[in-house]
């Protein structure tokens, strides 16, 4: 190594995260041992600030010169411990000797040095730990890459109708694998005896990445979607090999099926601890990001439980429209159409706390903080939801598949609308305000007031409450009112006789957040 490589390897430039890390657990760790270790001293603080900024030194100079602060993605977890094992060994080493070259006078205790040595070194190797986790659980799968970018409106060749024998040996072939009931289903929407019409049961992508693009008008997948662990990406390979308005059709066992399998397998009781368990395993472990990418290792997304919400929001997400979905028996057929081409297709993680798109002041999006009450991909089913099921009494979505059953009982408690107050604090919303909506929710109302809206912040506590409307347009007329004495009386004079309104309803008639 000549003399060039060898400077540039001794002075490095440290990561000033590491380091920075190494200093703050200097500090707590001097601060903890000489505040509640007991000592002979009543002056710990004064009598080894020395001691400290000396040991301080040796780690981070001992550390740097043992190429501790350099990224942990250039390092494996084993080198990163070893590295640690030597610094730590070395600092030790070196203090030791530091104290015996002192006269007895100025002795520290070899007590204060072991705890404080063992506690930088456990320090040390849980950051390490959580370091490598954090890096493990960012290297998930990639996104999809967008390899088409011409598009064609129809498929290559035009379909070729098969005979009589041939079209009945199709129909068997669906039934044997399914039931007839799939086959009536499938035959409302997909044409089964045409050249341009493909089937397969697969849970590997490499079997439709063989597909010709542009070949089929329709592509059929038996397999359920429980034993695919890259749904997104076959998804999207799907979009991108149909041409426009193609269809797709896949199944699903859905979640109330799985749960009500599980519980009958247990005594009551029993059963819904064993099922909690389940579910933190099987549905919360596979959205949390510190935990996701080692579920899909251990289980090779095998056995997923997927809701109806969340494949139906996959979908959406993966440019597909839904044109119908049919449980039989325990599986649940979905049939969507290509609507369009996403811009990236990867798979997203959800946490508790959610950030929605809402409209506010000046027409503005803003992002409101709530706790999650629906299944995930959710976000991409409010205008599948609204087309299907209208609006309800008090402008909800009647029988909304989305929320949770959890969901609900937050919803009812006004528990997912606490992180609100974030946005209170950041100035987007007011405490008395109409509902911050979304954009789909936005457009189904009057231009009116639209523009009415735009003059005002929204709020956490919405006229809504007051007035306790039940239909969209009663919910209009509420917030036009509101927004009017706001006007003419006054922000703050209104607020305030909305404000006990509110709060008399939700006590007394037991308003509840929606």
């Amino acid at each position: 190594m000549d003399r060039r490589r060898l400077l540039r390897y001794i002075f490095y430039e440290p990561y000033w995260r590491y380091l920075l890390t190494d200093v703050i657990l200097l500090v707590v760790s001097f601060f903890v041992v000489l505040m509640w270790f007991p000592l002979s001293t009543d002056i710990p603080f004064q009598k080894y600030s020395v001691f400290s900024l000396v040991f301080s030194a040796t780690w981070l100079l001992v550390s740097y010169l043992g190429h501790r602060y350099l990224k942990v993605k250039y390092l494996k977890m084993g080198t990163n411990i070893s590295r640690l094992l030597v610094v730590a060994a070395v600092v030790f080493v070196l203090m030791y000797a530091y104290m015996e070259l002192l006269s007895h006078d100025q002795r520290y205790s070899i007590w204060v040095l072991l705890t404080i040595w063992i506690a930088m070194f456990v320090a040390s190797v849980i950051y390490i730990l959580f370091s490598h986790a954090y890096i493990y659980a960012l290297n998930t799968e990639p996104e999809l890459e967008r390899a088409v970018n011409r598009r064609e409106q129809h498929v290559l060749y035009e379909p070729v109708i098969y005979e009589a024998e041939e079209r009945e040996r199709c129909y068997n072939n669906v039934i044997e694998l399914t039931s007839k009931r799939v086959l009536t289903f499938l035959l409302k929407h997909i044409e089964l005896a045409s050249s341009n019409t493909f089937t397969l049961n697969t849970s590997e992508l490499y079997n439709i990445n063989k597909l010709r693009y542009y070949r089929y008008d329709a592509i059929i997948n038996f397999m359920p979607l429980n034993q695919i662990r890259g749904i997104n990406k076959m998804f999207g390979t799907v979009n991108d090999r149909l041409p426009d308005d193609g269809m797709f059709v896949c199944c699903f066992t859905p979640q109330n099926v799985v749960k009500k399998q599980f519980l009958a397998k247990y005594p009551p009781v029993i059963n819904y601890i064993a099922y909690t368990l389940f579910f933190l395993y099987k549905r919360v472990m596979p959205k949390v990001f510190m935990t996701s990418r080692l579920y899909y290792d251990i289980t090779e997304g095998k056995n997923r439980v997927l809701s109806k919400a969340e494949v139906l929001g996959r979908l959406c997400y993966c440019g597909f429209e839904i044109v119908d979905e049919q449980k039989i028996d325990e599986l649940v057929y979905v049939v969507a159409r290509r609507s369009f081409t996403p811009d990236t297709v990867q798979r997203r993680l959800y946490g508790m706390l959610i950030k929605l798109n809402r409209v506010g002041k000046n027409g503005k999006l803003f992002k409101v903080y709530k706790f999650r009450t629906m299944h995930p991909y959710s976000e991409y089913l409010q205008d599948y939801i609204y087309k299907k099921y209208q609006l309800q009494e008090g402008g909800k979505f009647n029988h909304d598949i989305r929320v949770t059953t959890l969901g609900h009982f937050m919803r009812r408690y006004w528990l997912d609308e606490l992180p609100m107050l974030l946005n209170l604090f950041k100035g987007d919303m007011k405490l008395v305000g109409v509902r911050p909506i979304s954009q789909q929710y936005y457009s189904l109302y009057c231009k009116e007031l639209q523009e009415q809206r735009k003059h005002h912040k929204p709020g956490l506590l919405p006229p809504y409450y007051a007035d306790m409307p039940k239909t969209l347009d009663e919910i209009q007329v509420s917030e036009m009112k509101y927004l009017t004495e706001c006007e003419q009386k006054g922000t703050l004079r209104t607020d305030f006789v909305y404000f006990w309104k509110i709060i008399y309803n939700i006590l007394f008639k037991r308003a509840h957040s929606n």
